[in-house]
């Protein structure tokens, strides 16, 4: 059975690691990587640390914006199609990359979307209107939570085409714990367990609004200042150049600018953090399973599972709602349970039996 997986980013690298090297070992498995995020450190090392195979395909894409972007991604996606005549397509979550999900539909090839059914209900978040276009496209939606389903049959979707699997990143953290607790992350960047902040930023409607990133910065500052410990940020590139373009880089000692980090030394960092403020929602994920205060930097959140658990807090841009936010996520207990679709065993196991065994009704009528 011939088995296309797409994808263009870090977080869809790490969630489809394990299920890629089971199509690898069951199916005549053919793998394209967008470009939707390529640097050396946004992709290749994150395909080393989880030893996942050189893709067939690397889109060149030479884009300036959104309309670019996804223009060349499904026209070059489309010419592959066309080519190796796939039975079945992979893709996952809200990406640019897994709008690919549209070209594949009108090709009448079945499209098995993993992370479906996520919302914000928030259309101002790019990804939002993604996520609904991606979900209404797709032949076989796979949610991670009851939740995630429930938000799809009120669409509209069928619950025959739904199967909720868990959430993959369990078992990609729990495969490579040997390699995360081996990391000497911590010993390089002389900090202490529990004794520093870890921040990620990248998302466009943080970064690319100057007075919202403002705000951010100033709320990190005002955190820095109050608890008087170290601040690490992991710096996506977007990021990077719009606090260099903004003129909003911190002045801080204490503040430490990352380049990104590879998939062990982050999670390891992640682990072993006072608190984690972010706009990922990998990381919303990571921090309720490691038992991590987390603190939200937007508004609305697709995961709201990770606040009803009692893990995170929205804190939204205004810099004294996030002092107050990390006083609050620090100050409370950590004894939390994971939302129970977080933890869930075999998921790569799963999708896998469900994408292979699945038969369209249709081309049998």
């Amino acid at each position: 059975m011939k088995v296309l997986t797409i994808f263009g980013t870090r977080p869809e690298i790490i969630r489809l690691s394990l299920l890629m090297k089971l199509l690898d070992q069951h199916a005549e498995h053919t793998t394209i990587h967008t470009g939707q995020n390529y640097t050396e450190s946004l992709s290749d090392i994150f395909l080393r640390d989880l030893k996942v195979r050189t893709p067939n395909y690397h889109l060149d894409l030479n884009a300036k914006g959104f309309g670019e972007q996804v223009g060349q991604i499904l026209t070059k996606v489309d010419a592959i199609l066309e080519e190796t005549k796939p039975e079945k397509i992979v893709i996952l979550g809200d990406t640019n990359s897994a709008l690919t999900a549209i070209v594949a539909a009108r090709r009448g090839i079945p499209v098995f979307h993993l992370e479906a059914g996520n919302r914000c209900y928030d259309n101002r978040v790019p990804e939002e209107v993604n996520r609904r276009i991606i979900d209404h496209a797709s032949t076989i939606l796979l949610p991670y939570t009851e939740r995630s389903k429930e938000n799809l049959v009120r669409e509209g979707i069928e619950r025959e085409r739904i199967y909720v699997t868990g959430n993959p990143i369990y078992e990609v953290l729990q495969s490579h714990n040997e390699q995360i607790e081996a990391s000497d992350v911590l010993q390089t960047l002389n900090v202490r367990p529990y004794e520093y902040f870890l921040v990620t930023l990248h998302r466009a409607e943080n970064v690319d609004l100057p007075e919202r990133l403002k705000s951010l910065m100033k709320g990190l500052q005002l955190v820095v200042e109050k608890y008087k410990k170290p601040m690490l940020i992991s710096l996506h590139p977007r990021t990077a150049s719009k606090l260099e373009l903004f003129g909003l880089k911190p002045n801080s000692d204490k503040i430490k600018l990352l380049e990104p980090l590879g998939f062990f030394d982050f999670v390891k960092l992640e682990k072993n953090a006072q608190a984690v403020l972010t706009d990922s929602g990998t990381v919303q994920e990571e921090c309720s399973i490691f038992k991590i205060p987390n603190v939200t930097l937007r508004d609305v959140t697709e995961r709201p599972e990770t606040i009803e658990a009692g893990s995170n807090i929205l804190c939204g841009a205004n810099e004294q709602t996030m002092l107050k936010a990390v006083e609050i996520a620090i100050s409370q207990p950590t004894n939390w349970v994971a939302p129970r679709e977080y933890t869930v065993e075999n998921v790569a196991h799963t999708v896998l039996k469900i994408v292979l065994g699945y038969t369209s009704i249709r081309k049998h009528l």
